[in-house]
């Protein structure tokens, strides 16, 4: 990749094309803006515009990476949370979406496609032990608390 100076419209090509492959937070497209030499006052620029033709927005980044992650099973609550603030999504941008997701998809709706997917016919009374904690392991890693999975847990095995 060629590293060039050049004017602000090459700037805004250039993350019209960052944009154009898919939805990036501020900080990320930033991030890869940076990568050039081009001036910072040049960037923001550039940022600038994507913002007014609403080809950058955080929110709405927020709210579809949140139901992407939520729909996918890829994680819940704190898992969320933790991906859009890597990502550079403030805090309370971050709570808001995840609450917006966790309304339209159900993270209880989430974790039963998940056991059923990746474990079916898993019951938990019958189950050896290293499977319950593969299990549970699994569910941890995408941001259920362990209330919540044995309270689930329970209720498929009833």
């Amino acid at each position: 990749m060629t590293k060039s100076k050049s004017n602000g419209s090459d700037l805004f090509a250039r993350a019209l094309r960052i944009l154009g492959r898919r939805d990036h937070s501020e900080a990320e497209l930033r991030q890869k803006l940076e990568r050039y030499d081009f001036p910072t006052a040049a960037i923001d620029e550039a940022i600038e515009r994507c913002y007014s033709y609403n080809y950058l927005n955080d929110e709405r980044y927020a709210q579809a990476k949140s139901r992407e992650m939520l729909r996918n099973g890829r994680g819940v609550g704190p898992r969320i949370l933790l991906e859009l603030r890597r990502r550079g999504i403030n805090e309370n941008l971050a709570h808001e979406a995840l609450q917006s997701a966790s309304e339209e998809i159900p993270p209880e709706d989430v974790f039963l496609q998940q056991l059923e997917r990746r474990f079916a016919g898993f019951s938990y009374t019958e189950a050896s032990d290293k499977e319950r904690r593969r299990v549970v392991g699994y569910f941890q890693r995408r941001g259920f608390d362990l209330g919540t999975i044995f309270s689930l847990l329970k209720k498929t095995g009833e």
